[in-house]
């Protein structure tokens, strides 16, 4: 068993590694993040299973703070209110559920982070189509190939990877990453 725990911790090392040539990506969103934030406009974040965990997460870094004590950056994950991703799947379907939420709540110039490790989520792929049609600007935190969803985005971050474990760890380094440096950017102390 040992082995095997070695194992799966050096192919997570190796996967993380790995995305170092996802740098140019990473700072590209970042760099429309800050623009987002300084111009009043907000980000807006979803996902599925994992994937709506980490919307959540990265929405609370940017709500309450990531390492430094600030003014909160507005951010929306639409993963939470059980309410209306309950009623849009029945009245409408599954594959609505961030779309719809787009259309009420996104605005021109907010920047729109859907995350797909298959990167295929009709929903997330609706979702952003949606985020495009507003004028939002969007980037995909996505895995594998990149899916449906790295041809409708604006900024496409592709783990190259088939693990959905490893993607999701790669993809909690990226977010981390992109936290500090936005926080790091609006906050000079």
């Amino acid at each position: 068993m040992k082995d095997s725990i070695e194992k799966s911790i050096l192919d997570s090392a190796e996967c993380i590694k790995k995305a170092t040539n996802l740098s140019e990506m990473v700072e590209k969103a970042i760099k429309e993040i800050i623009n987002c934030l300084k111009k009043g406009n907000k980000i807006i974040i979803f996902g599925n299973g994992g994937s709506a965990a980490d919307a959540q997460h990265i929405a609370a870094e940017f709500v309450s703070k990531f390492k430094k004590d600030r003014k909160s950056f507005p951010a929306i994950a639409l993963t939470t209110d059980t309410s209306i991703l309950t009623s849009i799947g029945n009245d409408f379907s599954f594959d609505s559920i961030f779309s719809r939420q787009c259309e009420a709540l996104v605005s021109e110039g907010d920047v729109v982070l859907g995350i797909s490790t298959s990167g295929n989520s009709v929903n997330v792929k609706n979702g952003i189509v949606t985020s495009t049609e507003r004028k939002a600007k969007t980037i995909g935190l996505l895995g594998n190939n990149g899916g449906i969803i790295k041809e409708h985005v604006d900024i496409p971050i592709i783990v190259e990877d088939s693990s959905t474990s490893n993607i999701q760890e790669v993809h909690r380094v990226i977010y981390h990453i992109i936290c500090e440096f936005i926080e790091t950017e609006l906050v000079k102390k």
